[in-house]
């Protein structure tokens, strides 16, 4: 089809609507067009600048934090020590209640084993048990860790809650003291004491018709009191 409208003799090139292949590439868009581009680039730069905020929060949490709001605490829970030395020997025919005893706590290993007749010939005790517990082979070594466990039993619950009460009394007043729980129910109390020397405590406690008393270093009797099975 001719370029020209009919009656027109001019070329083409020379018409007011004609325009050179360079001045069709180079001609610049409308003004709607860049408006339309303008909200583009915006949208498109808010959308980074808010992904970048998110990403920023949950990679680096004190930047989506307030400058007062003090960071979470961090726990380190140290792993339980275990004893270095094998637990010593024990009598023959033991009964249930003396192997019902561990034979280690935390670092500490039973070292030795004997009768305590002051609470079986004094307190009516069916049987009773002294343990000494240490992280060494010989308690008596200087700077050994020791705590030294008695443990009776009693025909019923009230006859262990006097002597728990007896003890407690000689022992004097408590720095701590609470419930013993086995599931969830109360099977007695405990409480510390201090000990006869500078720098160590004594826990009383009762479990039912046991009575158990532990003294050794303030910083090591109630963490084997609460490690303790019984």
């Amino acid at each position: 089809m001719s370029a020209q409208r009919a009656g027109d003799k001019r070329p083409s090139y020379l018409s007011a609507q004609y325009r050179s292949p360079g001045e069709r590439v180079h001609r610049r868009p409308s003004a709607e067009v860049l408006r339309r581009r303008r909200r583009v680039v915006a949208g498109l730069a808010l959308g980074l600048v808010l992904l970048v905020a998110v990403l920023t929060a949950f990679v680096w949490p004190g930047f989506a934090r307030p400058d007062d709001e003090p960071l979470p605490a961090v726990t380190v829970t140290a792993p339980v020590p275990t004893p270095t030395v094998e637990p010593a020997g024990r009598p023959e025919n033991q009964t249930a209640f003396l192997k019902a005893m561990p034979d280690t706590a935390l670092q500490l290993a039973v070292r030795g084993v004997k009768v305590h007749t002051p609470w079986e010939d004094n307190r009516d005790a069916i049987e009773a048990w002294r343990l000494t517990y240490a992280d060494g082979n010989d308690p008596e070594a200087e700077g050994a860790a020791v705590v030294r466990l008695v443990a009776g039993q009693w025909e019923e619950a009230d006859e262990a809650g006097g002597v728990l009460d007896s003890l407690l009394e000689d022992a004097g007043e408590p720095t701590v003291s609470g419930d013993v729980t086995v599931d969830g129910e109360k099977a007695g109390t405990y409480a510390v004491t201090p000990g006869p020397e500078e720098g160590t405590s004594i826990v009383t406690w009762r479990n039912g018709s046991a009575v158990l008393q532990a003294t050794g270093p303030a910083d090591l009797v109630e963490d084997f009191y609460t490690a303790f099975p019984m």
